[in-house]
């Protein structure tokens, strides 16, 4: 009888069918995560290696606060032009560093609400609507030459213009931008 038994017994012992499926997940994640971290390294080896060319000649302006008045960096190699008082005309293409406060006049009490837009090219970029504090406006920004960058505000009397000021810093000219 123990002959009998020793034939019938397996001569390995086989896995639950869930084990082999749990090894064959812990590959393919093992997999993925090495082509993720293949590819972010490759990124990161590529975005190092393009020509990022920082901007020769300072080329920035400002506008406000008292006296209203434009302000410019440098005025031999101009980045951009002024076109009127908050509207300015984009002449390089580049990263531009956009900035600015709006001091909000707590006494306005006009029927328009409170409202301050930075746009470029008529296209909303931000929108401020707190009339109860001081607030920031700009960012970082892909422009190009013939943009048109502005600063509007719903009534000229909703904001404090000894307080209220916006400019523009060119940062860089990547060769990248097409």
């Amino acid at each position: 009888m123990r002959q009998s038994h020793m034939e019938t017994m397996p001569l390995s012992q086989s896995s639950p069918q869930g084990a082999r499926r749990s090894s064959w997940k812990m590959w393919l994640l093992c997999s993925a995560t090495v082509v993720l971290l293949l590819l972010c390294s490759l990124s990161i080896l590529i975005l190092t290696l393009l020509p990022l060319q920082t901007a020769k000649e300072p080329c920035a302006a400002k506008f406000g606060p008292l006296p209203l008045k434009w302000q410019m960096a440098s005025s031999e190699h101009p980045c951009v032009n002024k076109i009127s008082d908050w509207k300015l005309g984009i002449l390089q293409n580049g990263l531009y560093l956009i900035y600015g406060q709006v001091a909000p006049n707590e006494t306005y009490k006009e029927l328009a609400p409170f409202k301050v837009q930075l746009r470029k090219n008529e296209d909303i970029i931000q929108t401020l609507t707190n009339k109860s504090k001081i607030q920031y406006v700009g960012g970082t920004y892909e422009l190009h030459a013939g943009d048109v960058i502005e600063l509007i505000f719903n009534s000229e009397h909703q904001v404090l213009e000894n307080n209220t000021y916006w400019g523009i810093v060119l940062l860089a000219n990547p060769q990248f931008i097409s």
